[in-house]
């Protein structure tokens, strides 16, 4: 451990992780939960992002944020650096590519390996930074060119820890399975392969791990027959194969989860599995897990049962193609498919019935847009177009929830211990920044004191027509946590449902194996024994600590704490935080491989205008999505024109003082493109005044918002969109923009600052 010195002023002595900025200061994450401490930039020599300290609290600065002091590096990150390697004056050095290190990397003589000048490398530290010298380290690995296709990905990768390479005794392992079903891997099973089960998934899917069958049934006799559906939900069965303890399982649990990117997917499992052995492809056998449901024109499931199955796709149908037989089953797709129209009809039946349900328990069902990058052979995108989702996604959807649902069931109701699927309600700080909002608003609605998710269905069916409705419901997202994985069921928030768990997604996700497993043996009646795990990391102990705290406030006695967990219960806590860490650190990764390929998109389009609508108004200005290419930047608060803006939090705007001009969430604006820095994710957009610009004073008069057209599968399956915290801004002086960029920062960056307070400066 390394000292940095001492203090006799002592305030207080905190533990936590280092988040360096871009702009050259840090903040220290605290190990305890409560708001970051600002470490400014002279004590940022000393340690670098990831680093965890020990920090003393010796004032608050001028914004009101808790200064720090680093009295003790308690462990260094292991973190590897990527960078550009350079040359400057005979001396090599490398940029990173993370500006929030903040530091040059200096390499010695004979450290360079085969790099050259310009080239993406990965260094690791032989010599942290100093408080007077920089770090130093050697080339461990050259990526290639910053140019090369894909480099986007290779560095993500390496920046986000993603493991990408599978281990040596996980290869030889996949090498020594199957290539088909055997007749021993038959036993014990029911045989599903004369009912025409399907596959429905996109166009460009390559492992299908999810069929579906439904066909009219009723249950019971004479007058208390109840009509309904029988739908069968088989999943591929991935732990047969992949049994737990041996090289792929530990593969596959280091990953927790397959990774997407444009162009290219980072498996969970080898691709004999994810693309063979486990893929529910065309007219071959292949083993499954089925979730049998008997769903009444209601939408309840009266009864379900799993079993273990060995079954035969009959068709393998994407969304498109099936939402267009819906549309016209006399239409020419449905004449293709002439033997499995009225199949599809029954699935459509059993959707509708699920809808209803859905409905009655008031489940949330927002409408966002999500985008799909289109990209050329040399990964360059062509264009950006919205996902749009039709009926067909929302059928497969329901299918699914309602397998999930009886899973969770099904594990709660024999007292096995497992991992469910957990989305937390709205903290009291959060509902109390909605009310305010909704109030602000004008709205005439609010959300009681201890909110139900059909409260906030309700405002947003209410408010769907209204023109600032992409407000409002980018308000009550806002408001909304990120579901995560725990042995401690406390219900899904946004689905309504008591318990929820994932068991249709083996392939590409750890926990749903565990619930297959789980599963198994309990119709085995036995029980499912965890292998030994790793202990959890800093990312795991942050949401350990943020579950502890949600527990205790939902106990009615504020001093009686949650009940202990036993070791096997320990056990399954830390791999739902492993699970959660990672499906946020894949997370992550695909969207910075996004945000560098959007960057790089918009450099060829500086200088050139176009129409959007803000997406988010923050004390240092606006963030707006394009309307032809779904690209998101920042115009900055200097861009604004010659006066002063407040930021309203209760409204979520700016507001000009003089003129009483609004800009708020659903404001549409003409911008050019200034400035794209392709290093730190950054867009910059400039406000062109051409009289399309804010919505006037009184709120929700006026003003025009993009049709949504496409949702998302699960809700609260996203990270968390928290609203700005800094209360009031007051524009700056156009004399001090050289010193206002250096405070320009992409939203994830913003995102993690402590709330600011700035105070109005007379303009000149």
């Amino acid at each position: 451990m390394k000292h940095l010195g001492q203090n006799s002023n002592l305030l207080e002595e905190v533990e936590g992780i280092v988040q360096g900025h871009r702009d050259g200061h840090g903040f220290v994450s605290r190990d305890d939960g409560a708001p970051d401490i600002y470490l400014p930039p002279n004590e940022m020599r000393a340690v670098l992002h990831k680093d965890h300290v020990k920090v003393r609290i010796v004032r608050s600065d001028r914004k009101g944020r808790p200064e720090g002091r680093v009295v003790e590096i308690t462990e260094r990150s292991n973190q590897p650096i990527i960078g550009r390697l350079l040359q400057e004056s005979g001396v090599w050095l490398v940029a990173p590519e993370d500006k929030r290190y903040g530091q040059d990397v200096l390499i010695p003589k004979g450290a360079t390996s085969v790099a050259k000048p310009g080239q993406v490398v990965v260094v690791e530290l032989i010599e942290p930074p100093a408080l007077f010298g920089q770090p130093v380290g050697r080339i461990k690995e050259v990526l290639g060119e910053v140019d090369d296709p894909g480099m986007e990905i290779e560095i993500a990768v390496r920046k986000y820890s993603v493991p990408h390479e599978f281990s040596d005794a996980c290869v030889a392992m996949a090498r020594t399975l199957p290539d088909k079903v055997r007749p021993q891997d038959k036993l014990q099973r029911i045989d599903l392969t004369d009912i025409p089960l399907v596959t429905i998934d996109g166009e460009d899917a390559r492992d299908f791990d999810d069929a579906v069958y439904c066909e009219p049934a009723t249950k019971g006799r004479g007058k208390t027959a109840l009509k309904g559906w029988r739908l069968l939900v088989a999943i591929a069965d991935v732990s047969h194969y992949v049994e737990t303890g041996n090289a792929i399982d530990v593969d596959a649990y280091d990953r927790a989860t397959s990774v997407y990117f444009p162009r290219r997917v980072i498996p969970m499992l080898p691709e004999k599995l994810s693309n063979g052995l486990c893929s529910l492809n065309l007219e071959v056998e292949r083993l499954c897990m089925v979730c049998d449901m008997f769903v009444t024109e209601d939408g309840e499931v009266d009864a379900y049962q799993f079993y273990p199955a060995v079954m035969w796709s009959h068709a393998r149908f994407t969304y498109t193609e099936v939402a267009a037989i819906l549309g016209n089953t006399r239409g020419p797709e449905a004449s293709k498919r002439k033997e499995r129209v009225q199949d599809l009809l029954n699935l459509h039946g059993v959707y509708q019935a699920l809808l209803k349900s859905r409905h009655k328990r008031g489940a949330v069902d927002f409408e966002t847009t999500e985008t799909q990058i289109v990209c050329d052979e040399n990964g360059r995108i062509e264009k950006i177009v919205p996902r749009t989702r039709n009926t067909a996604h929302r059928l497969i959807e329901e299918a699914m929830l309602a397998a999930n649902v009886c899973s969770a069931d099904f594990i709660a109701h024999n007292k096995h211990q497992g991992l469910f699927r957990v989305h937390e309600g709205p903290t009291p700080e959060k509902q109390e920044i909605l009310r305010s909002y909704l109030k602000a608003s004008g709205i005439g609605m609010t959300i009681s004191d201890n909110p139900a998710p059909g409260e906030f269905q309700a405002i947003a069916e209410a408010t769907k027509d209204r023109p600032d409705a992409q407000q409002i419901h980018s308000m009550l997202l806002r408001s909304m946590s990120q579901a995560i994985y725990t042995p401690i069921n406390s219900g899904h928030f946004g689905l309504s449902f008591d318990a929820y768990t994932h068991f249709t997604s083996p392939i590409r996700r750890y926990p749903d194996l565990l619930v297959h497993r789980v599963i198994k043996a309990i119709l085995a009646k036995t029980k499912y024994q965890l292998p030994a795990l790793p202990t959890p990391g800093e990312a795991h102990a942050k949401l350990a600590r943020r579950l502890e705290k949600n527990l205790a406030s939902r106990v009615s006695n504020p001093e009686t704490k949650p009940k202990k967990l036993n070791a096997e219960g320990t056990a399954w806590q830390a791999a739902g935080l492993h699970c959660s860490a990672n499906e946020r650190r894949a997370d992550e990764a695909s969207r910075d491989v996004e945000a560098w390929l959007k960057c790089k998109y918009m450099r060829e389009h500086l200088g050139e205008e176009y129409s959007g609508v803000v997406s988010s108004a923050t004390t240092f200005g606006l963030f707006v999505t394009l309307d032809a290419m779904y690209v998101e930047g920042l115009v900055h608060i200097t861009e604004l024109g010659g006066e002063y803006f407040r930021f309203d939090e209760a409204r979520q705007e700016l507001r000009g003082e003089r003129t009483g001009i609004r800009y708020a969430i659903g404001t549409r604006v003409r911008i050019q493109v200034s400035r794209v820095d392709l290093d730190g994710r950054k867009i910059d957009f400039r406000l062109v005044q051409d009289g399309q610009g804010p919505l006037p004073k009184m709120p929700a008069d006026k003003g025009h918002t993009r049709d949504s057209k496409s949702g998302r599968a699960e809700f609260g399956d996203r990270p968390d969109l928290d609203p700005p915290h800094s209360p009031i801004f007051k524009g700056k002086v156009r004399q001090q923009r050289s010193a206002a960029k250096a405070t320009k920062s992409s939203r994830s960056a913003d995102k993690t600052a402590p709330s600011v307070k700035k105070t109005a400066k007379k303009r000149r």
